[in-house]
């Protein structure tokens, strides 16, 4: 319930700030709107209000909406209404109301971003832990234990950021002057204090690395606590409550070998999918033995294996890796801005590696991949939750204004084409970009689809 709540909340608001950015540049403009609707198909409800000639609908059909305008194209036009239709408004003028949608998206991702920065980010310290040897960081010299401070000048002030910082420069690669092509300038500190420089290399990574976590190619895993292997809570339904294992049993042996930390037995569960493995149990001062049998799931591109349990924490070393980012208001509208330009750049550069077959189709969603994200969101509270409002209005900015025939950006390059050429584009254009739209929107629905439902399947 709370998934579905949550994903309705997020369509309902992402479509009724897009289709009032359309509504609001149409008025200015002197344009008629006949209906403004919140959904397609049949209406639920209407509403009008006095003095308004627009009729406010909810439809039943919720992936959408629509704004309706008086425009000779679609119906006839009474007499006294030809002024105010859209397809006799000057080109620039139909530009702007048909910007307007993936603009307000925008604005409601920098809306949403400043009151994130502004009220305080929750995030993790940009700590390193192990630095696996051979990978771009541990020839680097980074080591376990250091902290990162900024890259190439930008301040990292969380492991999220890291991470943002990182793929935007294997995007788009941005050398400082005295730096070669692929390479970084890392600040960091050391435990006791002391202030560091690496040099981190880039090159080496392939597209296909960005489809998983690409910060385990680089050698950048997160610092974690030592944590004993004490079990904290046990999931319902989950392989280990079947097994009986419980809250507060510690973890002696996997398959017969002493354990000391809780990822010794993660890394004996993980290589085990499907196969029986024998944790030695303490339970209220007795021993016992307690077989289970990992669920295998895929991860990453790989089969490990899983059991439902979570090790007990201690809250204090917790609370001592989390960090707040927070700014006053025009620092944060600054971050706000931004982040949004940022990601909105990414998402086409994603778009763009797609296209060209160098990153996986694999990475598009669909709506249940981005309902599950809602509802997931949503239960971590409402920080996480907008923030997964503002980058999926930025990514339904970014679509809506591809040069595709249905969207956006279809008709603004129609118009463009109208700019150059001094007159309309004729109605056989139309009709043909109106099919080639159809086919490619149909064709990326599918893959979305398929990529949701094996993702379900798959765990």
């Amino acid at each position: 319930m709370i998934t579905l709540l949550a994903f309705i909340g997020a369509i309902a608001l992402l479509v009724t700030f897009h289709e009032y950015g359309h509504y609001w540049v149409a008025r200015r403009c002197g344009v008629k709107v006949l209906r403004f609707s919140l959904g397609f198909g049949k209406v639920i409800y209407r509403k009008r209000f006095a003095g308004n000639s627009t009729e406010w609908v909810i439809s039943s059909i919720p992936f959408g909406g629509y704004v309706k305008m008086v425009d000779e194209r679609e119906d006839q036009v009474a007499p006294e209404d030809l002024p105010y239709a859209f397809n006799r408004k000057p080109v620039l003028q139909r530009m702007a109301i048909v910007a307007a949608g993936p603009l307000a998206n925008f604005l409601l991702a920098i809306i949403l971003y400043w009151a994130l920065f502004f009220h305080g980010v929750p995030g993790l310290k940009p700590k390193l832990g192990d630095v696996p040897p051979g990978t771009p960081a541990a020839s680097a010299q980074m080591h376990a234990g250091e902290t990162i401070l900024s890259i190439n000048g930008e301040p990292v002030p969380s492991w999220q950021e890291l991470h943002w910082r990182l793929l935007d420069l294997v995007i788009q690669p941005d050398p400082g002057q005295d730096m070669k092509q692929g390479e970084v300038r890392i600040e960091a500190q050391d435990s006791s204090g002391a202030s560091l420089m690496h040099v981190l290399y880039l090159g080496g990574l392939e597209a296909k690395d960005l489809d998983g976590d690409f910060l385990d190619k680089l050698g950048f895993v997160l610092y974690q606590p030592v944590i004993m292997p004490v079990i904290g809570d046990v999931a319902r339904g989950s392989v280990a409550q079947r097994a009986g294992l419980r809250s507060g049993d510690r973890i002696l042996s996997a398959n017969g070998v002493a354990v000391r930390h809780w990822m010794d037995v993660v890394q004996v569960l993980r290589a085990s999918p499907e196969q029986t493995v024998r944790l030695g149990i303490q339970r209220d001062g007795k021993i016992l033995e307690i077989a289970v049998v990992p669920q295998a799931v895929v991860e990453s591109g790989k089969k490990i294996g899983k059991i439902g349990a979570a090790p007990q924490v201690d809250k204090r070393e917790l609370n001592a890796m989390l960090t707040e980012v927070s700014y006053g208001p025009v620092k944060a509208l600054q971050h706000a801005l931004r982040k949004t330009w940022e990601t909105s750049v990414i998402s086409l550069e994603m778009m763009a590696k797609m296209v060209m077959g160098e990153v996986s189709i694999k990475n598009l969603s669909g709506p249940i991949t981005i309902a599950d994200y809602a509802g997931q969101s949503a239960k971590m509270g409402a920080v996480a939750y907008l923030s997964f409002l503002a980058l999926i209005s930025i990514s339904l900015g970014v679509l809506n204004l591809l040069p595709i025939p249905l969207l956006d950006g279809g008709h603004l390059l129609y118009y463009v084409a109208e700019l150059l050429k001094g007159s309309p584009v004729s109605e056989r254009s139309w009709e043909i970009g109106q099919k080639i739209g159809i086919a490619l929107l149909g064709t990326l629905m599918v893959f979305a689809m398929y990529n949701d439902i094996n993702r379900f399947v798959s765990g």
